[in-house]
């Protein structure tokens, strides 16, 4: 047998602020190398023509130590600049989206309509912004959480936050794509 030491690989699902919270506690005990973090997808979604990809953002800024304690979510001393101006222009506020966090999702959708895939822009953003664990989207396949309405409708859930005020919920099913890495599909 060698002497070399044995490395160990770490792998953690996250999500929303209690994933990234986890993420954090695993990052102060496992080497960088040996943690590997794969965020949801599931709640990504298109605003303002913008692709938002909330759980794997909010993870990265919590590793990068630029998350907003207060909110739980979004970047710390955040600007809302780009929010009142859209007010002000009689458009959607109903999801905020800080200066900063703005950069994320611009460049991230720039990027997506060059054809990269999610999982290399969320690479390079975190080797960007220091991070030493690997974060990787479960899917780099467009993967869709909704809800089945008691009326028959079908509304997507949009970070936790939904505009759609509906009858009782009956089912919750993703929508999976043939090449899904959690094939969540497969147990509904």
């Amino acid at each position: 047998m060698s002497a070399e030491k044995k490395r160990s690989l770490v792998v953690a699902l996250c999500g929303g602020i209690g994933g990234a919270k986890l993420a954090l506690g695993l990052s102060r005990i496992v080497p960088g190398g040996d943690l590997m973090l794969v965020g949801n997808t599931g709640d990504d979604f298109e605003h303002l023509g913008l692709m938002i990809s909330p759980d794997l953002d909010t993870v990265m800024y919590t590793l990068a130590g630029l998350d907003d304690p207060k909110r739980g979510w979004g970047r710390r001393n955040e600007t809302w600049t780009f929010m009142g101006a859209l007010a002000a222009l009689g458009s959607e506020t109903w999801f905020a989206l800080g200066d900063g966090d703005l950069a994320t999702h611009v460049e991230r959708t720039r990027r997506r309509a060059a054809g990269e895939v999610l999982s290399a822009i969320t690479a390079d953003f975190c080797r960007r912004l220091g991070i030493a664990a690997r974060l990787v989207p479960m899917t780099d396949d467009r993967v869709r959480t909704s809800r089945t309405i008691s009326c028959g409708g079908v509304a997507h859930r949009r970070s936790g936050r939904s505009r759609m005020t509906a009858p009782r919920a009956r089912a919750r099913t993703p929508t999976c794509s043939p090449r899904c890495a959690t094939r969540a599909c497969a147990l509904s």
